[in-house]
Formats: C-alpha cells, sequence, structure tokens
C-alpha cells in the first residue's frame, strides 16, 4: 500500500476510534450539570463507569461506547455497500433493525430526540423523505464521520450533497445538515492530511453550504457559531473555557449549541483527539456526543497511531479489527472517487 494510503488509512482510523474515544469518555458524564460531574467523579481524565442511578447510563461498564459510535460505524458500512448513490431504503432498515437491537439490550434511552422521533415515525408508516423533516438536533452530526472519510472535499457542493443525502431520514434540516458538513468536512480536511486549523476552515465553508438545504428551521447560523465559539476560547484555560462554552455556548442537544461546542473544544484541546475528549467530558450536558464529534475531527488531523492505545485496548463494546476494515473500504471508496475526478479532468 503506498505510503499515502497507510496516512489516509491512519487519518481515517483516527476519527472512528478517536470518536468512540469521546464518546465512552462522555458516556457517565452526559446529562449531568458540571457541578454534579465533579461531585461524583472529580475531573474525569480516564473512563469511569456510571452511577447507579445514572439516567441513561446505568449499568453500562467503564468505556462503553454508545449510539453516537454505534450509528456512526452503521453509517460507514452503508456507504461501503451503496457504492456510488446511497442507498436510502438500506440505511433506513439498517436504522429499524438497530434501533429493535437496542431495545432488546434495554438501552433505548441512549438514542437522540430527532432519531427517536424519526424511527418511530417510520415504523408508524411516515414515508422515509419525510420523517426526518423536524430532525434539528446533533444525531447527524454525531455519526457523520464516515461520509468525510469517503468524500473527497471538491467539489464542495457535491460533498454538501452526500452529507444532505444521508441526513434526509432523521435530520432533513437546514441545521442539521450544516451541522453535519461541518463536522465531515473537518474530518475529511483531516484525512487529506491538513491540521485541526485548516480542517475549521474547511467546515465553516461546508455549513454555510448545508445550510441551504433541507427543510429551513430556526437556529443560530452554524458557520457563525463555530468561528465565534473558537474565537471566545481561544488563548484561555482548559477551567475558563469550560466555563464558557457552558455558559455562552452551550452543551444541549441542539445542533447550534453542541457542534459548536466540540469545535471551541477542538480549539482548546489544540487538536489533541484525547483531551478533546477529557474536555468534552467535563463540560456537562450531552458529553458523550461533544465528545465523539471533537475528539473524531482530532483524530482524523492526528491520526489513529497517535491516539492513546493503552485506552483503546479498554474500549467495550467496539471491534477495532472491524473498524480498521470499514476504515480500509471508505479509504478505497474515497481513492476511486479521486481518481474518477481527476480523470473527468483530464
Amino acid at each position: 500500500m503506498p505510503d499515502t494510503a497507510k496516512d489516509m488509512l491512519d487519518r481515517a482510523m483516527g476519527a472512528l476510534v478517536g470518536g468512540a474515544l469521546g464518546d465512552a469518555l462522555g458516556m457517565p458524564t452526559q446529562l449531568l450539570s458540571p457541578a454534579r460531574i465533579a461531585a461524583l467523579y472529580g475531573h474525569v481524565e480516564d473512563f469511569v463507569a456510571p452511577v447507579a442511578d445514572h439516567p441513561v447510563s446505568k449499568g453500562l461498564l467503564a468505556g462503553t461506547i454508545t449510539d453516537d459510535t454505534e450509528q456512526a460505524l452503521l453509517l460507514g458500512r452503508i456507504l461501503v455497500d451503496s457504492g456510488d448513490r446511497f442507498d436510502h431504503a438500506r440505511w433506513v432498515n439498517a436504522l429499524l433493525d438497530w434501533e429493535r437491537e437496542v431495545k432488546a439490550r434495554g438501552s433505548y434511552d441512549l438514542l437522540g430526540p430527532s432519531t427517536k422521533r424519526a424511527i418511530d415515525a417510520i415504523n408508524n408508516g411516515v414515508p422515509p423523505e419525510e420523517a426526518g423533516r423536524g430532525g434539528d438536533t446533533n444525531g447527524a452530526a454525531m455519526r457523520i464521520a464516515p461520509v468525510g472519510i469517503m468524500m473527497p472535499l471538491a467539489p464542495l457542493d457535491a460533498f454538501v450533497a452526500k452529507v444532505a443525502e444521508t441526513c434526509r431520514a432523521t435530520h432533513n434540516t437546514s441545521i442539521a445538515i450544516a451541522s453535519a458538513a461541518a463536522v465531515a468536512a473537518a474530518v475529511s480536511r483531516g484525512v487529506a492530511g491538513s491540521d485541526w486549523r485548516a480542517a475549521s476552515d474547511s467546515a465553516v465553508a461546508a455549513a454555510g453550504q448545508g445550510a441551504a438545504l433541507g427543510h429551513w428551521v430556526t437556529g443560530g447560523d452554524i458557520a457563525a457559531r463555530i468561528v465565534w465559539a473558537q474565537e471566545l476560547v481561544r488563548g484561555r484555560t482548559v477551567k475558563d473555557a469550560i466555563r464558557l462554552i457552558v455558559d455562552l455556548v452551550g452543551t444541549g442537544v441542539a445542533s447550534q449549541e453542541s457542534v459548536p461546542a466540540a469545535f471551541a473544544v477542538l480549539e482548546v484541546a489544540a487538536g489533541d483527539p484525547w483531551q478533546a475528549a477529557v474536555i468534552s467530558a467535563n463540560l456537562g450536558g450531552d458529553t458523550d456526543t461533544i465528545g465523539a464529534i471533537a475528539a473524531g475531527m482530532a483524530g482524523a488531523c492526528a491520526a489513529f497511531s497517535r491516539l492513546p492505545q493503552e485506552r483503546i485496548s479498554r474500549l467495550v463494546g467496539i471491534d477495532i479489527g472491524q473498524v480498521r476494515a470499514l476504515a480500509s473500504d471508505l479509504v478505497a471508496a474515497r481513492a476511486t472517487k479521486m481518481k474518477s475526478g481527476k480523470d473527468a479532468a483530464a
């Protein structure tokens, strides 16, 4: 395998496994306030088990991934199996099968509100193309990394159109598509070899285009809020940055809070994936999703080989061999798209 392909695979693995690290570290702190997190766990710097009365994570082992990682890997496999044209029906059926499995495990409350509403609507006979028209939360952004791995960033309109296509069943709104486009663009730029600063610039451009797609819903402009959130915390200590993110940016499931928050975390962590996961876990609110997004973007820019391998070995609920196989397939699909683009331009 050529060195460039090896590097792309390393960065693709960084995106997927980095996201899993952020997800698992934030699992026991999600939905809690920063004060409650500090009282229960101190400053979270490693995997911990959730308290026995945790509202959604009770009973899970320390280091366990959640729906953030599971849906990302599921979407990645559907992307590979779909070929050039995203198989919308296969994706919906895969989500429905996954939902049944999650219910059987007793973890349905871990699903995000937009995905839960859309799946319930599809189960009740609503056409998939209509089910996602109210989805404005962060579920699309949390699982979008495989699109960033598979798709070259240029041409940007085609890239954002692919993001929107994968959002349709659950998050077919302007704000959710803009958010997912931003995260996917950061991952794609990282897989291509750029650092986290360049990835942030690409994210802003993609968010601007994504905001014109899907059903319009009210909410702050994602591109502008990403820029503002990163400027807000630039040069701040971690303690001050956490306070600013919590008090001003927000850490809820709303796309206009959690996605800019993840980019602010990326700024404070200076692109370090594990630090991005640690900062996210201590924010309170939707910590697992913010961590999955921030550490996934950082992982794409840093690469798997620079992630903390000892902590990866303690992840629960993920098969790294299967992740590597998926990452390899996504990178191969990206290489094919890049070659066909060059051939078309020749």
